[in-house]
């Protein structure tokens, strides 16, 4: 559905789909993360009408600039988050959308420490694992608050909220029998991405980024993306005899179909999977 299809004032994120009730106040246009939703090309519902006049029917939102949203905009503008490691960059982004949609146009002062705790109960019904992640994410964003002077020092609510515990799935080592099957049954660039797991010991992000400069014939320097720690870390047996019969096809060992970069992280975990 196009968005000229839309009831006017509703507006449908190229991003991710997500639809959006935006008027002009006076100067200001105010965008707010609707309730109703549905994908694109389906009759619009007539809920989201109901949820459309509720809205122009509303007084203006909190002012532009004092929103979650805003301060989750201009953290993902600043150098701290740029400097952050590329997969983590990518994982907090993931916690910052679902942020803005769900809170994003309620104002930080307006956040107490019993909705942090009622939020983090919600998230951790359906993953206690991903309610912790988003508990961490959601007290950088507050601190950021604080910097932005729209909180004053220490009032940061969700600061000193604990994390969920829970039973933690020990990780084990892959058996003999599970190592031998793979390197009989993996395609050549997912096996000698095995065998750089393997043998390395490293993120599956840093063996991405390996290139073959950094491969001396005996060894790889690695410096973790994590970390920042520089490596030098020699190759078993399996590695090298990977190595070497494998095709030098970019800079890259793990390169892409294009041969124009790295092997994808998606594209890595399913030749995994």
């Amino acid at each position: 559905m196009k968005g000229r299809d839309l009831p006017s004032y509703i507006h449908r994120r190229k991003r991710d789909g997500k639809l959006f009730f935006r008027k002009r106040y006076g100067a200001k246009i105010v965008e707010i993360p609707l309730q109703t939703q549905f994908p694109a090309g389906d009759p619009v519902p007539f809920a989201l009408h109901q949820e459309r006049e509720r809205m122009l029917n509303a007084p203006m939102p909190v002012a532009e600039g004092k929103t979650v949203t805003h301060v989750i905009e201009r953290y993902e503008r600043s150098d701290d988050f740029a400097n952050l490691a590329p997969r983590t960059k990518a994982d907090y982004r993931q916690h910052l959308d679902f942020l803005q949609d769900k809170i994003g146009h309620l104002q930080p002062k307006a956040i107490e420490r019993h909705h942090v705790i009622k939020w983090r109960d919600t998230w951790a019904k359906k993953s206690p694992h991903k309610a912790n992640y988003r508990l961490r994410v959601l007290k950088i964003v507050m601190e950021r608050a604080i910097d932005f002077g729209l909180l004053p020092t220490g009032g940061n609510r969700a600061k000193g909220v604990s994390e969920v515990k829970y039973e933690k799935k020990e990780r084990l080592p892959w058996p003999t029998e599970m190592i031998d099957a793979a390197r009989e049954n993996a395609e050549p660039r997912t096996r000698l991405l095995f065998e750089l797991l393997l043998g390395t010991g490293q993120r599956i992000g840093d063996v991405l980024k390996m290139k073959w400069s950094d491969f001396d014939g005996e060894a790889i320097s690695v410096r973790q993306g994590k970390t920042k720690a520089n490596l030098w870390i020699p190759a078993p047996q399996m590695l090298l005899q990977a190595l070497g019969s494998a095709q030098r096809s970019s800079v890259f060992i793990l390169t892409n179909q294009a041969k124009t970069g790295p092997w994808s992280y998606r594209g890595a975990a399913d030749g995994m999977m």
